[in-house]
């Protein structure tokens, strides 16, 4: 007898699931006495087409005509059925798409794209046929499973993604027009022209500089200028500087500026003599100026002076963030739509 050790008892079994060794015993054992695959079915609580699938995994071919004929042997069909589940497994998709591979490692090791850009940008400009790339979820599945030619530390947006509880901080509103004063078409993104304003500093010392940056609701273009200190002179230098480069075209690039209340920007509703509707509110009411803050992050971490960075390398940073595709751009990039933007504004 192939497997002494197997029992003809009746145990609990699920329905779909798959034969345990206990019940290829009992399989064993009922057939060599004689029962039907039927009889076997209704004593295992199972399909009698599975008895006789199994029946056959297990019975060993016979070679010749003479001799006596083979019987299902439970050891057997335990091997076999083990060698069909290591051949079962779904192959990994993406060894079937090196070229799309080879590409995405490149666009995030040079410019620090994310995972899901690379997949809408290539979509969007038909680089790869469908059959040639995967989608986003696979990427990062492969790559938690560590099968990407990336490690989690180039792609920070994996390590970043977390749940929250819903909560949201609450904050005493500051002074200033109240965001029930914007009109509708700012809170809709219905407008190109409404930009949001914030300082990222370094070591926080206040003696040295800072990163002035902006962002455009609509496009998310993201501009980031070095100005001398994190102080009200130093933001109105940079803001006429903005002014000088689009004069007369400067109203209607910034329609409005929202701004916190922040020391810095104390003085900054001079700026609406020029045309520019100016607004104040608490920093979690502008999440997209925070979210590019973070971005900006990955070129200036926290805690490094804002002095080893010369203003063209500022100004970089900025232009590597606007050459990003993003999702809710339908993958373009905001570089080109705040382009058309000004196309449209110097053609009027």
């Amino acid at each position: 007898m192939d497997c002494p050790n197997y029992t003809t008892v009746e145990t609990e079994r699920k329905p779909g699931q798959h034969l345990q060794r206990e019940e290829r015993g009992a399989i064993q054992q009922l057939h060599r006495m004689g029962c039907s695959n039927r009889e076997i079915a209704r004593a295992l609580r199972c399909s009698p087409s599975t008895i006789g699938n199994e029946l056959n995994r297990g019975t060993p071919p016979r070679k010749s005509s003479k001799g006596r004929v083979p019987g299902y042997s439970a050891k057997r069909g335990q091997t076999v059925y083990r060698a069909n589940r290591m051949r079962c497994h779904k192959p990994h998709k993406v060894d079937s798409c090196p070229d799309f591979i080879d590409w995405v490692v490149q666009k995030v090791r040079e410019h620090r794209w994310s995972l899901d850009a690379c997949v809408g940008y290539a979509r969007l400009h038909h680089f790869f046929s469908g059959d040639e790339m995967v989608s986003t979820k696979t990427l990062y599945n492969e790559l938690w499973l560590g099968r990407l030619p990336l490690t989690l530390f180039e792609v920070p947006d994996a390590l970043k993604r977390r749940c929250t509880n819903g909560k949201h901080r609450v904050n005493k509103r500051p002074k200033g027009r109240s965001i029930e004063e914007r009109s509708d078409e700012v809170s809709t993104r219905a407008v190109l022209g409404h930009w949001e304003i914030d300082t990222v500093v370094g070591l926080r010392n206040g003696k040295e500089a800072v990163i002035l940056t902006l962002v455009e609701r609509v496009t998310d273009n993201y501009m980031a200028l070095r100005i001398a200190g994190k102080n009200s002179d130093a933001v109105q230098a940079a803001m006429q500087a903005l002014h000088a480069e689009y004069g007369k075209h400067f109203s209607d690039v910034f329609k409005s500026i929202t701004a916190d209340n922040g020391s810095e920007f104390e003085n900054f509703s001079q700026l609406e003599k020029w045309g520019t509707d100016v607004y104040s509110y608490s920093s979690w009411e502008r999440p997209v100026n925070e979210r590019h803050n973070g971005l900006l992050r990955e070129f200036v971490p926290k805690g490094t002076s804002i002095e080893k960075y010369s203003p063209m390398q500022i100004l970089t940073f900025a232009d590597e963030l606007n050459g990003r595709p993003r999702r809710r751009l339908g993958y373009r990039t905001p570089e080109e739509l705040f382009e058309a933007f000004l196309d449209g504004i110097y053609a009027a």
